[in-house]
Order: structure tokens, then C-alpha cells, then sequence
């Protein structure tokens, strides 16, 4: 105890005190000087239902975007799905306003981006960017690779419309995920993996090859789209060969799937950051993600058992140019669900364990505070490793420590951390009763849920 309260004790003399209710232009300004010059920001998130850590992520990100040039927001969503608020935003599509732009998300969990925040966000730099010219727009791009079948479907479109004897090809190859006679990619996953059906690994990798051999080409269709759209596609086609590598991993272990699925989303990211690139300028973009994808694996429990994550790899290729911020709360509320596939729900978060980080930091006074983990006194204090929650779109309070806790080295996993002591629930745009109704009892579900 006596070692817990030193500790406090020197923490609570380098806090940064956050406002209690509404962020502040003032709280929003702390943070991003203290983000500095990194050129990529990563903004986590300790639940994926938690509304102050979406609503100060968006505030920052504007911040980001309106003063210092950041022209992209990378998410942990699908690539087909964002590509419609990525088109929204840059005023092409059909969608009327920001609800209709966010209707790709159909997957669960529906409400980690059809949320209000995310909808007031994309509504924003909808009318941001039609104020500028396109060489300043800012886009936003998905990072995940669960979405197998509608990339297979986008590539399909695509060659269609640029090259309908490739789009033959093309339907022939993928053709061979019906083998196993269902829609759900986890099926061909396990008869594959099992070696009761052939891979398709051949398949998809002949295909993103012939789709790259055929850029100029398909570029020069549209000197105004063609471009973009290509972009787009060949990221749905390599989108299609890491899926499918990654479903066949999923029955070989965790980390083997995890680390998969973390580096797909590192590559997509480094391919958006070459795009930005081309036109000469260095750049400058969020991404926003859990904490469990954009702490540094090295610094946690999850690094010793073989996984690795985007923080670790993004520190590895961009060093300093990379900014790690994570987000902590101690109790409150969170939309989550039972069980995957149901529908979300308001629950109450319990207090944080003891020898937690939240159970550290609910012990000082402000009970929202922004703490750079960068100073030596900090990183002095926080030497011992610590209990630290993550909670996904399951939450199971009954088997807390379990399922929600690891260890962590803080100031080794994050530059940055942001504590909101008591937190409330992200509203989803659909609220069920279920959600109005209050919490329930949650069982064990697969996957993670990260």
C-alpha cells in the first residue's frame, strides 16, 4: 500500500487535468501539444463502447486534421465498408447525408462505427473538405480484414466496369470458396485448415497478382476516378488473400490469427501512407483503433505469449514519427452485448481491480487527467508492471479478471494515456429496447472480440 500511494503521489504532480464535462478547445489543445510532431497517431480505446473515448478521439482528430495538415483517419473497420464514408466525405456517392454513408456497416458490431459520434464526425469533414480544394481533403480508411466476401464482391464490380474478361477470371478463382458450400469464411477456415477441401491460397494470390500486372492499364480508364478506384480495388483483392490466410490460421492458434490481423492492418495502413505520399508531401494521419491493437504488444502479456500488434509494428517502421495514446476509465457504463451477434446493451462496468492502472489512477485527484508516460519521473513510478482492462464488444464482469485484464508495462505501451475515471455508454444510431433495458448477465464468447 505504502509503495501504491508514492506512487500516486508522484503521478498526481504530473498530471494534466481534462475538464469534467464537455471537452474543452483547452483539452483538446493539451493533448495535441503533447502529441508534438508525430505524423502518426494512434488513438485508442479501452472498450469499443465507451462515448468519451470516441467523442475526445474525434475532437483531437480535428484538431489534428484542421492544424496540422492530417489527411487521413484509418479505422478498425473494413476496408469496403469505410470506402462508402470515404466517398461520402469526399463528396462522391449517393449517399445523402452521414447516417446513410455508415449503412456499410451491416456486420456486428453495427454500433463500434454506427454511433452518433462517428456519424457527427463524418458529417464534419464532409463540409470541411467541400470547402477545399481535393489535394487538402482528408479521407478515411479501413484497416480489417473480415470483410472476405464484400471485398470479393467490390473487386468483382470493379473489374466488371475496367475489364470484363478479367472479371471472368477473377469470378472463376474466387469460385473456389463455394466449395465448402457456405457463406461463412470461419467454415472454409476449418475444412481447409483441415485439409478436407482445397485452400484457395493459390486462387486469391494469382488474383491480386494479375489485378497489380494490369495497374497502368485500369488507371488510365478514368483520369479523374481511376486512380482511387483502382487504389481501392487492389486493397479489396489483397484484403481477399490475407482473409483467407487468416481464417485458415484462426484453427492453429491465437497469435498465430492475431498477429495475421494485425499485420494486414499495418500494411493497409503503410499503403494509404505511400498513396498520400505520391504527391510529395510527408503524411500526416490518425488511427483509431482498441488499445489491445495500438499499445505496444512488447510491453504486455500479449507480447510474451508470441503476439504481436499495430503499436509494436508502427514503432518499429516509424520510431518517433509515431505517437501510442491509450485510454483508461474505472467504471461507468459500456455498450456491449451477452453474446456475439446479439443486440447491444447498456451495461455498468464494475470498479477496476485492485493492483490495476485504473485502480491506480482513480486514486488521483483530477478524475480526468491527460499524463505524458514519456516523463522520467512518470516512467520511474510506473516501473512495476500492472493490471490494465480491455474490454471488446463482449463484456463479462463475472469472470473480470480473466476475461478483461493483463499485464502491462504502461509507460513501455503508450506515449500518452487519457483517464476518464467514470464513463458512459456510446449511443448506437439504432437503439434497440435491449439497450434502453439495462445490463444482463454476459456469457464466454469467440473470438475475442478486440
Amino acid at each position: 500500500m505504502a509503495q501504491t500511494t508514492d506512487t500516486a503521489r508522484i503521478l498526481a504532480e504530473h498530471v494534466i487535468p481534462l475538464s469534467d464535462g464537455e471537452w474543452t478547445a483547452a483539452d483538446v489543445t493539451a493533448i495535441v501539444d503533447r502529441i508534438g510532431d508525430a505524423r502518426i497517431v494512434l488513438l485508442g480505446e479501452a472498450s469499443h463502447g465507451t462515448h468519451e473515448f470516441y467523442a475526445l478521439r474525434a475532437a483531437v482528430t480535428r484538431r489534428l486534421i484542421e492544424t496540422r495538415g492530417f489527411r487521413a483517419v484509418t479505422i478498425e473497420g473494413d476496408w469496403p465498408d469505410t470506402r462508402r464514408i470515404d466517398r461520402f466525405v469526399h463528396g462522391r456517392g449517393d449517399d445523402p447525408d452521414a447516417t446513410a454513408a455508415l449503412a456499410g456497416f451491416r456486420r456486428f458490431p453495427q454500433w463500434m462505427w454506427r454511433n452518433t459520434v462517428m456519424r457527427d464526425f463524418v458529417s464534419w469533414l464532409r463540409a470541411r473538405n467541400a470547402k477545399l480544394p481535393v489535394r487538402e481533403h482528408c479521407g478515411v480508411y479501413g484497416l480489417d480484414l473480415y470483410s472476405l466476401h464484400a471485398s470479393i464482391d467490390a473487386v468483382l464490380r470493379y473489374l466488371e466496369r475496367v475489364d470484363p474478361s478479367a472479371a471472368e477470371r477473377a469470378r472463376e478463382r474466387y469460385a473456389c470458396f463455394e466449395a465448402v458450400g457456405s457463406d461463412d469464411p470461419q467454415a472454409y477456415g476449418y475444412v481447409a485448415s483441415r485439409g478436407l477441401a482445397e485452400t484457395c491460397e493459390e486462387d486469391v494470390v494469382r488474383q491480386l497478382a494479375e489485378l497489380r500486372h494490369c495497374a497502368d492499364e485500369y488507371r488510365a480508364q478514368d483520369a479523374l476516378a481511376g486512380e482511387e478506384d483502382f487504389f481501392s480495388a487492389e486493397q479489396n483483392a489483397r484484403l481477399v488473400a490475407n482473409a483467407e490466410e487468416y481464417y485458415r490460421s484462426m484453427f492453429r492458434g491465437r497469435a498465430s490469427s492475431w498477429n495475421l490481423r494485425d499485420t494486414h492492418m499495418v500494411e493497409t495502413l503503410d499503403a494509404v501512407i505511400e498513396r498520400l505520399e505520391r504527391d510529395g508531401d510527408r503524411a500526416r494521419l490518425c488511427v483509431w483503433a482498441h488499445n489491445s491493437h495500438l499499445g505496444d504488444a512488447r510491453a504486455t502479456a500479449m507480447g510474451r505469449g508470441g503476439e504481436l500488434n499495430v503499436g509494436q509494428l508502427v514503432r518499429e517502421r516509424h520510431g518517433r514519427e509515431a505517437c501510442l495514446v491509450g485510454f483508461t476509465t474505472y467504471t461507468g457504463t459500456v455498450t456491449a452485448t451477452h453474446d456475439w451477434d446479439e443486440p447491444a446493451r447498456r451495461r455498468d462496468v464494475r470498479p477496476a481491480l485492485a493492483g490495476s492502472v485504473e485502480a491506480l489512477f482513480h486514486r488521483l485527484d483530477p478524475s480526468r487527467f491527460l499524463l505524458d508516460l514519456r516523463t522520467p519521473a512518470v516512467r520511474s513510478a510506473l516501473g512495476n508492471e500492472l493490471l490494465e482492462r480491455a474490454i471488446g464488444v463482449i463484456y463479462r464482469p463475472e469472470t473480470e479478471r480473466m476475461s478483461h485484464y493483463f499485464e502491462v508495462d504502461l509507460p513501455q505501451q503508450f506515449d500518452l494515456v487519457i483517464h476518464i475515471d467514470e464513463t458512459t455508454a456510446l449511443k448506437p444510431l439504432e437503439r434497440q429496447p435491449a439497450w434502453d433495458g439495462g445490463v444482463a448477465e454476459v456469457p464466454e464468447t469467440y473470438p475475442t472480440a478486440l
